[in-house]
């Protein structure tokens, strides 16, 4: 069974920045990725990446947060991190990492289910 656990999330005031984290024990090769709902929407794909399939790394992102947040992984532990910067009140929302078993090295499409998903980290942007 893999478990995502997320970390990182804040207040933080427009302009400002946070890095999440999601480790899953165990798991280090797939995809995962992040996904956040605000209050009375709906969830909503914000990135994804492909762990552990080298170089180079496939990391996919929304138009809302393209040029703004980004993902990596630490490839000793398996942990993604998402840099967010210039955070925007709209960006307030509960953010969760998912994992899903994905062989094949490249990009991984948010459209497909993801399996796993951890509890969430709220992200709260102020104006």
């Amino acid at each position: 069974q893999v478990q995502p656990v997320e970390s990182g999330g804040g207040s933080v005031q427009a302009g400002g920045s946070l890095r999440l984290s999601c480790a899953a024990s165990g798991y280090r090769r797939g995809c995962m990725g992040w996904f956040r709902q605000a209050p009375g929407k709906e969830r909503e794909w914000v990135a994804t990446i492909y762990l552990g399939g080298g170089s180079p790394t496939y990391t996919d992102y929304s138009d809302s947060v393209k040029g703004r947040f980004t993902l990596s992984e630490d490839n000793a532990d398996g942990t993604v991190y998402l840099e967010m910067g210039n955070l925007k009140p709209q960006d307030t929302a509960m953010y969760y990492c998912a994992a899903r078993l994905q062989w094949r090295v490249g990009y991984c499409s948010p459209t497909v289910e993801f399996s796993f998903w951890g509890q969430g980290t709220q992200v709260t942007v102020s104006s």
